[in-house]
């Protein structure tokens, strides 16, 4: 009898999905600021590859909100106002709390002390007055959540909506102490988020997501 294993298939990635991976990277951590216009000669020799695939790949972010064709002129990355801002939070609020309906179904223990994890990093960094690996944690507190629902649709979605947010933590204030009354509240809406996932409790869970407020939010305030 042939032995059956349960293994996924190897998805071999092709080369535009490559650099829309590496461009998307560099647009979420600042490495192309925004309102910067890509030069698709100078990718495609810095890339070391052809314009075909470099082509398909800004086409793709195209579609995804984070490149915008001007006519010509060519393809600028997005610039967040306010009201983008704004318009991000809604939606992504909206994509978990359809991801927590979705996870509470499941092993919502093992994905709420997951996310408890991620709280614990993110307190660890907010002590040792890391703002890089505070706004990571964070990044991975949602990432994780989303994808203990088990929706590749929704995890797709999403994985664009975070790129938007980690352009807008990228303008914060660069100084992060521990202390900061926004910080250890926002740390806080988190923790209760994990809680509530923990329990199982999908309706609480939706509640303090639409309850809580962005980092990028708080960090305006305390600049002002």
């Amino acid at each position: 009898m042939t032995q059956r294993y349960s293994l996924e298939p190897v998805i071999q990635e092709s080369t535009p999905s490559i650099i829309a991976r590496k461009l998307r990277y560099a647009i979420a951590h600042g490495e192309v600021a925004p309102g910067s216009q890509l030069g698709e000669a100078e990718l495609a020799r810095e890339l070391g590859v052809s314009r075909g695939p470099l082509r398909e790949a800004m086409q793709r972010l195209t579609q995804e909100g984070l490149l915008v064709s001007i006519r010509n002129r060519g393809l600028f990355v997005i610039e967040m106002t306010d009201a983008e801002i704004r318009d991000m939070y809604v939606l992504r609020t909206a994509i978990e709390s359809a991801a927590c309906k979705l996870l509470v179904r499941g092993d919502h223990v093992a994905a709420g002390q997951d996310l408890l994890d991620k709280v614990t990093e993110m307190e660890n960094a907010a002590a040792t007055d890391d703002r890089a690996a505070l706004y990571d944690a964070d990044i991975a507190f949602h990432e994780h959540l989303v994808a203990a629902s088990g929706s590749p649709g929704l995890a797709r979605i999403h994985g664009t909506v975070m790129t938007q947010t980690r352009m807008c933590l990228n303008v914060l204030p660069d100084s992060v102490r521990a202390g900061d009354e926004w910080i250890d509240e926002w740390i806080e809406e988190h923790r209760g988020i994990a809680q509530a996932v923990l329990t199982g409790n999908a309706v609480l869970a939706e509640r303090r997501l639409n309850e809580r407020r962005g980092a990028s939010d708080r960090g305006a305030d305390r600049a002002e």
